[in-house]
């Protein structure tokens, strides 16, 4: 969908209802179907009684005529059947996909908040099993209508028949209903706490694989896999546990309608045997009561679903509710014409030129490029604070690039030049970075390795480097993009960004002396406040703290 819309995110019922609304034309549309389906059904038993009873009375007329009505209804029972599920395979997919699609803008609405507040487990669940259980829960919805409408058909039809037998379904139908309601509240409870240990345990497995060189290096690798081995039978023994209460709830579906089934051929054998009913009533009887099992195993399966996907829900609006550290003003101002600058720190990014932050300090240079990009509060652009501005604006006209950034798994020209701009061969060259992809099996075109493993350090700082210049945003900070390459490699990089970010805004945080000599304004920041400006030159006449930095870096 082009546009999900906006969730309904206070409850999990409220989401789930949000998702059928969303869906309303089609999840009517297979509720009608759904009801002429088992409509059809409901009423082959009726005149397969008929026909009976005529052939009883050697009725041929009629005999044929209840044929041809039992002809046309079970053809037109397959028509609806084949069109109500196209439509809930929609439903399905549409609920599924729609949940993907509001989760996904979310995360990147929370951007460096999401890894503080949830565990990766936790994003993993939802895009794996929990938008399953929302498909199915809005997919049910259409069939639960249909096999509630059927089964006050058939109850309708067995009181104008025999008034006992029609009872023993009004009463015996909500009894099913509530013995399989005693099941699933506690199935509901057991669901929810083993997905919460699920979601744990995942989050645990990706922080072990992300840390395996350091816990192989400490020698802790053993005792962390003893560790995990721990939690996953711990997760197992869940599983189990959960799975009792599943297997109970299954085989109750089956035989409490079976029950039922037998109950209504006993008492209806006795009424025909005594005259009560007819022939024809009586196999009808034993028809509706073998064809009630479908329409309440349906119903007892939408009570099922429908809670797995409140669970799954519950989850999705846990997410949803995450609030951003960063969050956008009640009245955003449009963005300002004028210079990005840090208070806090004293630093003015001059706009068109490329500056260059060096600090005593590493971390203080981080910081100012996180307040410059508003990834931290304290930036201001032509002296309005950014925190006044709508956050997706920040992020359209400011990109910080740094070497926390990840290259993504699949085609290398879908994660460099997403939207096609044609300037990646030019990214390339400027990242000094044609020579890793021509040495590539097939270019750009080649599949990469989740988190880019198979490149170096320094390639895939040449490669994030290059996809940060594909974007060409108005103001790009870039934090420290050449402190994996060699000395030859960086003096190209930096003669390369110069070119490329000619008239934009650039600020480069780093201490190399190859980058610095190319900027055209370098701010040294000393104690976290900026203790002189100018080029790199007049810094190493005016600042020997500068000069002695910089000349260290600039050893071997």
């Amino acid at each position: 969908m082009p546009d999900p819309g906006l969730p309904e995110a206070r409850s999990a019922v409220r989401y789930l209802s949000w998702l059928v609304r969303r869906s309303r034309v089609t999840v009517t549309a297979a509720a009608l179907l759904a009801i002429l389906w088992m409509g059809c059904q409901s009423l082959a038993p009726a005149v397969v009684g008929l026909a009976v009873d005529a052939a009883a009375a050697r009725d041929g007329r009629a005999l044929v005529g209840w044929v041809l009505v039992l002809l046309g209804a079970g053809a037109v029972q397959a028509v609806a059947g084949i069109t109500r599920h196209r439509f809930a395979v929609v439903n399905w997919l549409s609920a599924s996909f729609r949940t993907v699609q509001v989760v996904v803008r979310h995360a990147n609405r929370l951007g460096s908040t999401l890894p503080r507040r949830l565990d990766a487990g936790e994003v993993v669940a939802i895009g794996t099993s929990d938008i399953t259980h929302i498909g199915a829960a809005v997919d049910i919805v259409s069939r639960g209508v249909g096999a509630l409408l059927a089964v006050v058909t058939v109850t309708f039809l067995l009181l104008r028949a025999s008034v006992p037998l029609g009872l023993i379904v009004v009463l015996g139908v909500p009894l099913l209903m509530l013995v399989a309601g005693t099941l699933i509240r506690p199935l509901h409870r057991r669901q929810q706490a083993y997905r919460e240990r699920q979601g744990r345990l995942t989050g645990r497995a990706a922080d072990l694989v992300a840390g395996l060189r350091v816990l192989r290096g400490v020698g802790g690798e053993s005792l962390m896999a003893a560790r995990y081995r721990c939690e996953s039978q711990g997760l197992r023994a869940a599983g189990v546990y959960t799975a009792r209460v599943e297997a109970l709830l299954e085989a109750a579906q089956v035989l409490l309608p079976g029950v039922l089934l037998v109950l209504v051929t006993w008492l209806g054998a006795r009424f025909a045997a005594a005259g009560k009913i007819t022939l024809g009533q009586f196999v009808s009887f034993y028809a509706y009561a073998a064809f009630l099992v479908a329409p309440l195993r349906q119903l007892t399966d939408a009570i099922d679903k429908l809670t797995r996907g409140h669970v799954s829900a519950r989850r999705v609006v846990g997410m949803l509710g995450v609030r951003s550290d960063l969050p956008d003003p009640p009245v955003p101002v449009p963005p300002p014409a004028g210079e990005l600058a840090d208070p806090e720190s004293g630093v003015v990014i001059p706009a068109g030129r490329l500056t260059a932050i060096v600090a005593t300090v590493p971390s203080d240079a981080t910081g100012i490029a996180d307040r410059l990009g508003r990834y931290a509060e304290g930036g201001t652009l032509a002296g309005v604070p950014l925190a006044d501005l709508a956050l997706p604006a920040v992020r359209d006209m400011i990109l910080v690039a740094e070497n926390d950034a990840r290259l993504f798994a699949g085609r290398l020209r879908a994660d460099l030049d997403p939207y096609d701009r044609g300037t990646l061969a030019t990214a390339l060259a400027a990242a000094a970075a044609t020579d890793i992809v021509e040495d590539l099996p097939e270019g750009v075109k080649s599949v990469v390795a989740e988190r880019g493993r198979t490149f170096s350090g320094g390639q895939q700082q040449r490669l994030r480097l290059a996809r940060a210049l594909v974007a060409d945003p108005e103001v790009l900070i870039l934090v420290e993009p050449t402190n994996a390459v060699d000395a030859h490699t960086e003096a190209r990089i930096a003669d390369g960004v110069r070119a490329a970010r000619t008239g934009r805004t650039t600020v480069i945080c780093t201490s190399s002396p190859l980058v610095l000599s190319r900027a055209d304004h370098v701010c040294y920041i000393e104690s976290g406040r900026m203790s002189g400006a100018g080029t790199h030159q007049e810094l190493i006449r005016s600042h020997p703290g500068y000069a002695r930095l910089v000349r260290r870096e600039d050893e071997p």
